[in-house]
């Protein structure tokens, strides 16, 4: 099964893809990883071991310890993708993962129900000194006067991040019968709506209406100590700051200030800029606090979403190794199940176009030169897609794949743009909305590739065209430079090559092909058959393709005796032949046919 742009595939012979587990994962969810793919556990590995080992593997399933550095991650020079069990990512490198081609996927559903209710759980500890009447409790005491509580009915909720975990918060919330607000400049207005929730126009009124502050944002560049000193003194002194988000983003010495000064009256704390908290730390601090009801990173933490995020991060390993796309990749454009289901055998087609191209356009095989900019125009049903990122990975990829070593090359949605302006690769897309009128296919995709206009072979080009410009074999040579074009559709979910340079076909690309352009004659078969005969080399399939119908007249002009048993100066009418092979073919085979008996060029093509 061919590797396609947008997934990661087995390595084709038959050994199983490994994957490294170093964190607890689920066991049903580990047993839907080992019925096809080989699973190691290694719980309690160092970062030093863990860098040693982490060449051997394909996937990576980590929880929030593991750090995915991008030393970890260049290491890994097999590792396709990393799957992150739970839903924040900030444990992985993803700038260094999305250069590498890794592709990052998390669990952002499993656990969304766990960490609202924690939220709720840490709201009523802190509104109820939970904490503190517990240890008051075990250490022998019976202190009521001194643990009187607050009631949250009729108290305002601000919620800082209205996404999943927050609007489940709200709903909770509500059911209390708190007022509602937020602030997120992305929250659906109508869902803020249906679950009673205010949106307010800036952090400030939300600070000053809080009598609960929850923070529910990721933790990146522009969230990092986004609440500190200023924004704690805006609130109300009576109130209260709940973070199971993550570490980092409320600045603990200020908040450790505020509770300490009476600014603040107090917080629920379940995650921590470090973990776990190295003692006499500021989080340390703040977890003794008697105003502070702390718990150890616990929102996730609860049996059913442990088993959710973890068969939903080992389905995604196995949709990803089945040629699949992930639900929930974190460094890749988000594609539909059904879009992408009509895409895929597009996403085959131009993986095989772009390896077609470079192969049968090849110096060693043509009179032209390889180019590296490219139209690649969508026709058809194809020009409404909404997204083309699987195509065009999949033309980088296979343009590339018969010039790089394997090992080196792991190119999909994730990096395919990075990956071509790094090999100076231009690629233009277009859409035409025009009907494709051939019946059988209601799509195709037109591959032209361009000469640099900063090229020595478009200088050379320009010169000939100037100065002979009414010249008969000046007019065949441009012809020759310019029609680098392929032009596939698919049919049934099988790929085709309509087009092929100058000449009109209809053949599947696959396995091991010769493509022979000659002069149309009778004899050619024969000559290409005997010599392929002598070879061992059996022909399976063959296409005669004629020059492309607005192109009927072209030929090529011969010149002298270039070619044996020509007239000087008479014009002659070229053909394609694409022959299907059993077995590959040495180069000295397809050397010896070049230039005998009306052959032109002849290219061995394996895809």
């Amino acid at each position: 099964m061919p590797q396609h742009a947008a997934a990661v595939n087995g390595n084709g012979n038959g050994v199983r893809p490994k994957v490294l587990i170093p964190e607890k994962v689920s066991p049903d969810g580990l047993a839907l990883l080992n019925e096809s793919l080989e699973v190691h556990e290694r719980q309690g590995l160092s970062a030093d071991e863990l860098h040693e080992i982490i060449g051997e593997y394909d996937a990576l399933i980590v929880r929030s310890e593991t750090k995915c550095t991008a030393s970890l991650l260049a290491a890994g020079k097999k590792l396709r993708f990393v799957a992150r069990a739970g839903v924040g990512v900030d444990n992985v490198d993803l700038d260094a993962a999305t250069k590498l081609g890794i592709i990052v996927v998390n669990s952002p559903q499993g656990n969304i129900n766990a960490a609202a209710e924690h939220t709720i759980a840490l709201l009523m500890a802190v509104a109820r000194n939970v904490g503190a009447a517990s240890l008051s409790l075990k250490g022998g005491k019976w202190e009521r006067s001194k643990l009187v509580g607050i009631e949250v009915k009729g108290k305002t909720l601000g919620i800082l991040g209205l996404g999943k975990v927050g609007l489940t918060v709200a709903r909770a919330a509500g059911g209390l019968g708190m007022r509602l607000s937020a602030f997120d400049p992305y929250a659906n207005p109508a869902l803020a709506a249906s679950a009673n929730v205010e949106i307010l126009p800036t952090m400030d009124e939300l600070f000053e209406q809080a009598d609960f502050l929850t923070i529910h944002t990721p933790m990146i560049a522009s969230t990092k100590g986004l609440i500190g000193s200023a924004e704690l003194s805006k609130m109300k002194p009576t109130a209260r700051v709940l973070n199971v988000a993550r570490g980092g983003i409320v600045d603990e010495s200020a908040l450790l200030e505020a509770l300490e000064a009476g600014t603040i009256a107090g917080a629920g704390i379940d995650v921590f800029t470090s973990e776990p908290p190295k003692p006499g730390d500021t989080a340390s601090k703040l977890i003794q606090h008697p105003k502070v009801v702390a718990t150890p990173h616990l929102g996730a933490s609860t049996m059913e979403a442990q088993e959710n995020v973890s068969i939903d991060v080992c389905e995604q390993v196995l949709s990803i190794l089945s040629g699949q796309l992930p639900r929930s990749a974190v460094n890749a454009p988000i594609i539909l199940p059904e879009e992408y289901r009509t895409l895929r055998p597009f996403v085959t087609l131009l993986e095989k176009m772009g390896s077609l191209y470079t192969q049968h356009f090849s110096p060693s095989n043509t009179a032209s030169q390889l180019r590296t900019s490219f139209d690649l125009t969508y026709e058809g049903s194809l020009a409404s897609a909404n997204t083309t990122k699987p195509l065009f990975a999949a033309f980088v990829k296979g343009l590339l794949s018969p010039i790089s070593s394997p090992d080196s090359l792991n190119i999909n949605i994730v990096n395919a743009e990075l990956v071509a302006k790094e090999r100076g690769l231009l690629v233009n897309e277009s859409r035409s909305r025009d009907q494709v009128e051939q019946e059988g296919y209601s799509a195709s995709v037109t591959l032209r590739a361009r000469l640099d206009p900063r090229s020595s072979s478009a200088s050379r080009t320009r010169r000939a065209e100037t100065s002979t410009a009414n010249s008969a074999s000046a007019g065949e040579r441009r012809k020759k430079i310019e029609e680098q074009v392929i032009t596939g559709f698919v049919s049934h979910n099988t790929p085709y090559i309509s087009r092929l340079g100058r000449f009109t076909t209809s053949f599947v690309p696959e396995g091991t092909m010769l493509i022979c352009r000659n002069f149309d004659e009778p004899g050619k078969i024969g000559v290409v058959g005997a010599k392929l005969g002598k070879a061992g080399v059996n022909i399976r399939s063959m296409t005669v393709a004629p020059i492309e119908a607005n192109g009927e007249e072209g030929g090529v002009a011969v010149e002298g005796s270039a070619v044996e048993g020509e007239a000087e100066g008479v014009k002659q009418r070229e053909a394609l032949m694409i022959l299907g092979l059993d077995r590959a073919v040495d180069d000295v085979v397809r050397k010896s046919l070049i230039g005998k008996e009306g052959m032109l060029e002849v290219s061995v093509v394996v895809l």
